[in-house]
């Protein structure tokens, strides 16, 4: 019996007390290990230099025998732990997989354009998530990089049937900037001008002070809002139950999970049309796309949900469908081809 095939997986693996924030590397890491890889990851270190140290270190005590590291690569400051553990891996000979993430990762190709180079043309394939970022990185010269999708486990997404909506409207993120969430109560603001029994729950821990200003808005205002802060998926799927619609306010984006989610509880989706949400959302078949920071727009979109049955009908039974797409059984093959390849 052969041994099983190990990879090293380096990403964060963040703590906040005794809260656990699932991450790629989480699911996917346990998922690979359903498939027989021996997988080994780093790093949950809280502080930036010892996360850093321990993800080289854990690379350098484990090459021996292993088959490629996959490395969780951001736009933003966890870039140049992508580019130091690339620099290692190159050193050391190992093959390594950008796992590419965030919507603003084309930015970030051009800001800091010699270091992306050698850490992207470095690689054995880099991996984006969505055809949107397979297009701009082919696009900029980097044509080893395939697509392989983020995963859901569609099953445990009990899909809700909803013969027709409200203006009831769950909002899933972390409070952010480049998020938009302020959005959000600016739609539920002008919304309940039309329907006073319009309300909106916004779920998601703050990463930027926005929680903060969104709670400041909404008593100035009085507007209908639930602020639960984060939850676990199994509450936040519970909870979505008692909504209608779901409402991705997205500045910036690649191939959102949280949309996926929704679409997989049969939860209509209105979302910006920005980054890779096109890539994902076919406007009028499976969502209502509209324009960043449209206020006017979103409400439109509502209205034109409330009023017209069918269209719901239509739009959640296709967004079902695809979310069925991203199930792990489907896109376990195209990580088995790569890795035992």
């Amino acid at each position: 019996m052969y041994p099983p095939k190990k990879i090293i997986y380096i990403g964060n693996q963040l703590r906040k007390g005794d809260e656990r924030t699932l991450t790629t590397i989480d699911t996917l890491s346990n998922h690979l290990r359903s498939e027989g890889f021996l997988v080994i990851s780093a790093s949950a270190k809280k502080n930036k230099a010892a996360r850093l140290l321990d993800m080289l270190f854990t690379i350098f005590i484990h090459k021996k025998g292993t088959k490629a590291v996959l490395i969780d690569t951001y736009s933003t400051q966890n870039f140049w732990y992508a580019v130091a553990v690339g620099n290692l891996c190159r050193l050391l000979q190992l093959p390594y997989i950008p796992i590419l993430h965030g919507g603003n990762l084309p930015t970030r190709l051009k800001k800091s354009e010699w270091q992306a180079k050698k850490l992207f043309h470095g690689a054995k394939i880099n991996v984006a998530p969505s055809y949107y970022l397979l297009e701009v990185f082919q696009r900029e010269g980097y044509q080893n990089t395939i697509c392989i999708p983020n995963t859901i486990e569609t099953k445990k997404y009990a899909f809700k049937h909803r013969a027709s909506v409200l203006p009831k409207l769950l909002w899933i993120r972390s409070f952010a900037e480049i998020y938009n969430p302020l959005l959000a109560l600016k739609i539920i603001e002008k919304i309940r001008e039309l329907y006073p029994i319009a309300t909106l729950c916004m779920v998601g821990p703050d990463k930027d002070g926005s929680l903060e200003r969104c709670k400041k808005y909404a008593k100035e205002k009085n507007l209908p809002v639930t602020f639960t802060g984060k939850l676990s998926k199994e509450a936040w799927t519970a909870l979505a139950k008692d909504y209608d619609i779901f409402i991705n306010t997205t500045h910036f984006d690649n191939t959102p999970v949280s949309v996926i989610e929704a679409m997989a509880l049969g939860l209509p989706v209105i979302s910006t049309s920005v980054g890779g949400v096109p890539f994902l959302l076919e406007n009028k078949k499976d969502a209502l796309l509209v324009p960043d920071d449209n206020t006017e727009a979103f409400v439109e979109a509502i209205v034109h949900l409330c009023n017209t049955s069918s269209l719901t009908k239509v739009l959640v039974e296709n967004a079902r469908r695809k979310a069925e797409g991203f199930d792990w059984e489907n896109v376990k093959h195209l990580w088995d081809a790569l890795l035992k390849d």
